[in-house]
């Protein structure tokens, strides 16, 4: 059985996350610059055995692609592009900011970490995960 990654797509950064081994636990990776996301998942999954990429869909309240959609669907066409064989899904993302926000307080953590963008956004991916790893889209997945 292969991990899943998540990835929280952003214009300048994407947090990353991955199950482990038996899809138990999800856990933030890294946050890399977005215009460097391809050769990282390329990388990561010439290393690791992925079975399948989750991608954070933005959506407004009402259910609706946002705005920065118009952003992720080219960036993820051609990761798509550049691995033909990885199923990539998009689950709903919404609210998983103000999730990793809620958490770092949670945790304890100081004013200017919780400043840290790149920490908001690997927690978020996680988060993503974590939400997708329950889900019934999960549960039919058959992967």
């Amino acid at each position: 059985m292969g991990r899943i990654l998540a990835i929280d797509f952003g214009r300048r950064r994407c947090g990353l996350a991955a199950t482990d081994s038996l899809r138990i636990v999800a856990s933030g990776l890294t946050t890399v610059a977005t215009a460097s996301l391809i050769d990282f998942v390329r990388d990561y999954c010439s290393r690791e055995s992925v079975d399948m990429i989750v991608v954070g869909e933005p959506r407004d309240m009402h259910g609706n692609p946002s705005e920065s959609t118009r952003y992720l669907k080219p960036a993820i066409d051609r990761l798509a592009k550049a691995m033909p064989d990885m199923k990539i899904v998009f689950f709903d993302e919404r609210f998983t900011s103000v999730l990793a926000h809620q958490a770092m307080l949670d945790g304890g953590l100081r004013k200017m970490a919780r400043r840290d963008k790149a920490l908001v956004d690997e927690m978020s991916a996680t988060i993503i995960l974590n939400d997708f790893l329950g889900s019934r889209a999960y549960r039919e997945s058959n992967i």
